[in-house]
């Protein structure tokens, strides 16, 4: 039955690499969730097999609760994946990272809990002594470390304090998405206490592993807990992309740690995986805006009030365009590039965006999707939008791979995107996003920006993108300008 429960394990962790190999592209990535789906099913359901490994075949009794504890978990999840809208996907996701981060914590509280219980009773149980190869006799564990081992303790510590901090962290990074938590208002001092914290907290981890008490433990996670909250407030909603994909691989790292804890092969391959994916992740988005991990977390940045752009400082004014008059340009086009946005999502015109695409190709106009890598709420989150649109994988283009073409464009259409279009990027010092590689809109013959007014976008940087003499703007709803977009073209 070991053999069969190891081989179960392995062929579960390979689904997970696989499937997450087959993430790696939006035409795969159906397939891949799939794959890694049939992996979390295989590696759930051996797991009932899991105590014919120990010498106490009654070592998991509560199947009732387990299979309880699935149905809901399971039920919930079915129900609100189905009717999130695409606006709300990023709270979710940040939602239920947070929730994988809670569970590694969890297995790490239980674990350590077990080991104090068994330093106050004296002596570890059978099935410990096993794990440890003690003599019954003999073995009178002193401290937590003594009676997990020394390895098992240091990695139930460190992944109950990265677990706890994904948790609480993910749970702000949700509030702030959704909009129940105003990021304007940081604690004076704000980095400083946490670095008090995050010192306090290293020496009640070392009083964990010595200790033969309950206390620390549970003063050990009520650190934790507020660690990750305090960390995560200070980070500007415009860089909740990247706190997200750290989170994601904190998550991932806390179950690899605590897979090792409970001797789950299946758990340490797919934390390890998760863990490494998140981080290349994270490297790579903050490498996007040219920031280190470090600046995206300390620096504070989109946390202050949003201002409007100042058309006498900048030297010049917005101009507004009807849509007929766009109609028009974007019909008689040679080409056109779209850069969606996150108010695109707020607006749902990702389809009535296709649609327009479709209008303008079959008059000939040749049409481009531009995405930036941090484009949106969370990774991937624009080309989610378009494919849930129908729009085909051929037409999206990553950054590198469209910005020379820019300068070959009639009209590029800004739908909800703000930071990613900026010029102050790449011409400003002064400005707080400069040395971030940007789409490189202004390049075009004209360039065509819907949006709802004239104020600035997430991170409260201004624009002078809108003051261009090349820029046009069209105010309004993105779902109803884009529909009169379609209409004008249609009555050519």
């Amino acid at each position: 039955m070991s053999i069969l429960i190891q081989a179960s394990y392995f062929l579960a962790a390979v689904l997970f690499i696989l499937g997450l190999k087959q993430m790696s592209s939006p035409v795969t990535a159906r397939r891949g969730i799939q794959w890694a789906g049939a992996g979390m099913v295989l590696a759930t359901l051996v797991t009932f097999l899991a105590p014919e490994l120990y010498d106490n075949p009654q070592a998991v009794t509560n199947y009732l609760l387990i299979i309880v504890a699935i149905a809901i978990g399971g039920g919930y999840a079915w129900v609100t994946g189905k009717k999130v809208a695409m606006t709300d996907m990023p709270q979710m996701i940040a939602m239920y990272n947070g929730m994988g981060g809670g569970a590694a914590a969890t297995i790490a509280a239980v674990e350590l809990l077990k080991a104090q219980g068994e330093v106050a009773a004296g002596a570890p149980t059978g099935d410990r002594l096993n794990a440890l190869g003690l003599q019954a006799l003999n073995a009178h564990p002193e401290t937590v470390a003594q009676a997990m081992g020394t390895d098992v303790a240091i990695l139930a510590i460190i992944g109950a304090i990265i677990g706890t901090i994904a948790f609480s962290g993910s749970i702000i990074a949700w509030a702030k998405l959704d909009g129940r938590l105003n990021t304007s208002k940081l604690l004076p001092q704000q980095q400083q206490i946490n670095l008090v914290l995050a010192v306090i907290l290293a020496v009640v981890a070392i009083s964990v592993y010595s200790t033969d008490a309950l206390a620390p433990i549970v003063v050990f996670f009520g650190l934790a807990l507020i660690l990750g909250v305090f960390i995560t407030v200070p980070v500007g909603g415009a860089d909740m992309p990247v706190i997200i994909s750290l989170f994601n691989a904190l998550t991932g790292l806390a179950v690899g740690f605590e897979g090792y804890v409970l001797g789950n092969a299946a758990m340490i391959i797919a934390g390890t995986v998760v863990g490494s994916a998140g981080t290349l992740l994270t490297h790579l988005m903050a490498k996007a805006m040219n920031r280190s991990v470090s600046n995206v977390f300390f620096s504070g940045f989109g946390t202050t009030a949003t201002t409007t752009v100042d058309a006498g400082a900048t030297g010049g004014s917005m101009k507004e365009i009807q849509a007929q008059d766009v109609g028009i340009m974007m019909a008689y086009a040679s080409q056109v590039v779209v850069i969606p946005g996150y108010g695109m999502a707020v607006a749902q015109a990702q389809h009535k965006v296709w649609e327009l695409t479709q209008l303008l190709t079959e008059k000939g106009v040749k049409v481009k999707f531009a995405i930036h890598p941090v484009a949106g709420r969370m990774p991937g989150h624009m080309n989610v939008l378009l494919a849930e649109a129908g729009v085909p994988y051929d037409l999206i283009y990553d950054m590198e791979d469209i910005n020379a073409d820019f300068a070959n464009t009639t009209v590029t259409l800004v739908i909800g995107a703000n930071d990613v279009v900026n010029p102050a990027a790449k011409n400003d010092p002064n400005s707080p996003l400069f040395g971030m590689p940007i789409l490189n809109a202004e390049q075009s013959d004209n360039v065509i920006v819907i949006k709802r007014g004239r104020g600035t976008g997430f991170s409260g940087v201004e624009n002078p993108l809108f003051l261009l003499d090349n820029t046009r703007m069209l105010f309004g709803d993105g779902q109803k300008a884009v529909n009169e977009l379609i209409q004008a073209v249609k009555e050519l």
